[in-house]
């Protein structure tokens, strides 16, 4: 009995943290079972190569460590969570949110990656982690579309706000731009769902995204 996986994606800064913690709310308020998913676990020993590589170690630049490379990084990590922690859940029938996924890969991996050689990149991809590790595809990927400019201030609100510093990643603004105009095109290449989150003054409200959100996964959503 296969499970159902929604994953919330988008470049940084996004919002994805805050949706699939409004989803999960959502999902405790009706009373329905799930288990929520946090990628990269920053906290385990699975982790260690992905924060050698955002923390500089292997350059300042996250184009110093090309797009194969930092892909497995972050791929052995959910390997060692899903045979550790969730695989069973899963494999029982269970619901799974997720923020972050195979999809972030696919994200921030192929921006570093000419426009010709993008698609060969992702068949290798979806192999390597969903055949050859064995990890569940996403039943659905939501993806949070945001102007690199509006992100950019939402990462240094939170900055602000937890004391956190900006990895290779999130300091590097033309790196982000070239995230988000790429991240729009795997999302249609994909065919994930894709919520545009901007309005005319700036972030629509967290609870409106939330809506669309839920008209968008609610057949998922079932005991």
């Amino acid at each position: 009995m296969k499970g159902r996986l929604i994953v919330f994606e988008g470049t940084d800064g996004s919002g994805k943290a805050t949706q699939t913690g409004l989803l999960c709310r959502e999902l405790e308020r009706r009373g329905l079972a799930y288990r929520k998913l946090e990628f990269p676990r920053y906290q385990e020993e699975s982790s260690a190569l992905i924060r050698l590589y955002l923390s500089g170690a292997f350059g300042s630049n996250a184009d110093d460590v090309n797009a194969y490379a930092a892909a497995t990084f972050f791929a052995v990590d959910r390997y060692a969570s899903f045979r550790q922690d969730w695989g069973d859940y899963y494999r029982s029938g269970g619901l799974l949110i997720a923020d972050r996924y195979t999809t972030s890969n696919a994200v921030h991996q192929t921006s570093k990656l000419p426009p010709e050689e993008r698609r060969g990149f992702l068949d290798w991809l979806f192999d390597f982690e969903y055949r050859l590790l064995g990890l569940p595809e996403p039943t659905r990927v939501v993806y949070l579309d945001v102007p690199t400019e509006l992100t950019g201030e939402m990462m240094r609100r939170r900055e602000q706000q937890t004391g956190t510093h900006a990895d290779i990643h999130e300091q590097d603004q033309a790196y982000l731009r070239r995230c988000r105009e790429n991240g729009a095109w795997v999302a249609d290449y994909c065919g994930w769902t894709k919520i545009c989150c901007a309005g005319p003054e700036g972030m629509r409200p967290a609870e409106e995204i939330h809506q669309q959100v839920l008209r968008q996964v609610e057949d998922l959503l079932v005991p």
